[in-house]
């Protein structure tokens, strides 16, 4: 399969990337590199330096004998959604847009999903599963569940199939070192904690120590980025086996608090990582963790490297020499 990874010279798209590349398939990366570096491009890919935007610039990739796509190019910082619908709205919601048309006007009938646990909004009960409410708190999470309602009409009415990954808390490096670029303004805690630990900033901010928790801090789940990225290649495979139109959680179903995040790093870095407790942010749940039952029995995927020791110190090999 030849397969146009949108975003692929991102964090995840990279190593995404990797593991289509592993499983023999042909990459072309479609890429505005806004948020990407041509750090992560791999030299077995090719590369289109366009944006999702443009519509003539997406269709004119799309029209390179692609099989399928894996669509990352979307806005993910949840507090910027809150101030800037409107970018959120034009990249998120009018970008997805073009690539679907373009994709039906190519031929195009496979699409892998870049979604997001942050659909499901407050949890009612967890591990969530896929049957859980969808209550989006944020723009952000209200951009990725309209997407997902936009390729059910596309399935529905132009036999575009897809695969909807609804990511957890996506962390860790791979682990041979192939994919080297470091997130531009990163928003998550670990690339946070590590900053802190060699000294980028100057400390970690916990918001909030006040929760029913056991230890006050919140609590999600983290699944490494390679196990993430597996996922892809497994779902695109499921599709050209004519496999039907799924939404899937990708998780560990193990939680971590984030004082606890902090502590296991200290530990695997051998060095002190400053932090302090700040009030709560609205719109923080205290527990979400992941029921990814539905992607073992549909995809055969499992999180084979998740722990919390080889995702801090994959990522830990990417912080250790800065400053």
């Amino acid at each position: 399969m030849h397969i146009l990874v949108i975003g692929g010279a991102g964090y995840i798209g990279s190593h995404v990337v990797k593991a289509l590349l592993g499983h023999k398939m042909k990459v072309t990366v479609f890429d505005n590199l806004s948020t990407g570096t041509e750090l992560n491009l791999f030299k077995e890919a090719d590369f289109i330096k366009g944006d999702i935007l443009n519509y003539d610039e997406i269709l004119t990739a799309m029209k390179q004998n692609v099989d399928g796509i894996v669509l990352l190019a979307g806005k993910k910082a949840v507090g910027e959604s809150m101030e800037n619908p409107m970018k959120y709205a034009l990249n998120n919601i009018n970008g997805v847009i073009n690539v679907l048309n373009a994709a039906t006007e190519a031929g195009v009938k496979k699409v892998i999903f870049s979604s997001s646990a942050s659909v499901y909004g407050t949890p009612q009960y967890y591990p969530l599963d896929e049957k859980h409410p969808e209550n989006p708190m944020s723009f952000y999470g209200f951009t990725k569940l309209e997407t997902e309602r936009f390729l059910k009409w596309y399935d529905q009415l132009k036999g575009v199939k897809f695969v909807s990954l609804r990511y957890f808390n996506a962390v860790g490096y791979d682990e041979a070192g192939d994919v080297r670029g470091l997130e531009k303004n990163p928003q998550n805690l670990l690339p946070i904690v590590m900053e802190a630990a060699v000294g980028i900033r100057d400390k970690v901010n916990i918001f909030g120590n006040d929760y029913d928790t056991k230890d006050g801090t919140c609590i999600r789940d983290y699944i490494h980025v390679t196990d993430l990225a597996t996922a892809h290649a497994q779902a695109l495979e499921y599709l050209e086996r004519g496999g039907q139109s799924q939404i899937l959680n990708l998780g560990t179903s193990q939680g971590s608090s984030v004082l606890e995040m902090i502590l296991k790093t200290e530990e695997v870095i051998g060095r002190k990582v400053p932090y302090e407790f700040a009030p709560r942010r609205a719109g923080d749940p205290a527990i979400v963790t992941a029921k990814a039952d539905k992607a073992r029995e549909v995809l055969g995927w499992k999180a084979e490297h998740s722990s919390l020791d080889n995702i801090i110190r994959s990522t830990w090999n990417l912080y250790k020499d800065l400053k």
